[in-house]
């Protein structure tokens, strides 16, 4: 696990997090890559935050986690920056994405949000 990572996602939490994402590019909106996610979170019109665990170096996203923290803004993780790209529709892989806009998965995100609070509070 990378220094940076908060915690640890559970295997089922990150297949529902796949889902969540898949449908969310397809009706809202997403910002893509580290500075769009830092914009988004220092703002706070990012809804959820997500990182990749294998950005290297570590110091282009660790800094998102706390900015999170400190808006409030739910934050999970994938395993991989090519699985995150592949997630949003991208052919290439990013190293974290902002979600602006959840589209018609209002209720799915904010029960995913409540979840990744408890996970984070452990």
């Amino acid at each position: 696990m990378a220094e940076f990572v908060k915690f640890s996602m559970p295997e089922e939490l990150r297949a529902r997090q796949a889902m969540l994402l898949e449908k969310i590019k397809k009706s809202g909106k997403v910002k893509i890559g580290a500075n769009e996610a830092t914009k988004a979170a220092e703002r706070g019109s990012a809804k959820l935050i997500v990182v990749a665990e294998d950005v290297s170096p570590p110091e282009i996203v660790m800094h998102l986690p706390l900015i999170c923290r400190e808006k409030n803004i739910p934050f999970s993780y994938v395993s991989t920056k090519k699985g995150l790209g592949q997630y949003v529709g991208i052919a290439v892989g990013t190293s974290a994405i902002a979600i602006l806009d959840e589209g018609d998965q209002k209720k799915e995100l904010a029960d995913f949000a409540k979840k990744l609070q408890e996970i984070a509070k452990q």
